[in-house]
C-alpha cells in the first residue's frame, strides 16, 4: 500500500461518526447492511450518514452495491487488511522488539 493511501484511509477514518459506521460494517460481515439499517442502527440523519459513506467509498473502505431496491454497505475486508499490514509491516524496524510487548512479540 502507498502511503499516500494509507493516509487517506486513516484521515477517514478519524472522524468519529465514520469510524462509528466503519467498524458497526465490520461487525456486519461479508453480508454487510442495508443502508437502512445501518442509519437506525447508528441513529444518524440520512444525509449525514450518505455523507460519510461517499467519504469510505472514495478511499476504498466501503462497497455499496444495489439489490433491487435497497443499498447494501459492505466493509472492504482486503483494503481493511493492507492498511493494517501497512501499518505493522515496519514495526520495531529500527530496534529490538523481544521485550517491548510489540505487535507480533511475546509481551
Amino acid at each position: 500500500m502507498k502511503l499516500n493511501d494509507a493516509a487517506s484511509r486513516l484521515e477517514a477514518l478519524g472522524n468519529p461518526t465514520r469510524l462509528r459506521i466503519y467498524r458497526t460494517l465490520v461487525r456486519a460481515g461479508g453480508p454487510g447492511l442495508a443502508v437502512g439499517k445501518l442509519q437506525a442502527r447508528l441513529s444518524i440523519p440520512a444525509s449525514t450518514l450518505s455523507h460519510h459513506l461517499k467519504t469510505l467509498m472514495i478511499v476504498g473502505l466501503v462497497s455499496q452495491e444495489r439489490e433491487a431496491t435497497t443499498l447494501i454497505c459492505r466493509a472492504n475486508y482486503p483494503v481493511m487488511q493492507g492498511l493494517l499490514e501497512f501499518l505493522i509491516a515496519e514495526c520495531c524496524i529500527d530496534a529490538d522488539c523481544t521485550s517491548s510487548g510489540a505487535v507480533g512479540t511475546a509481551a
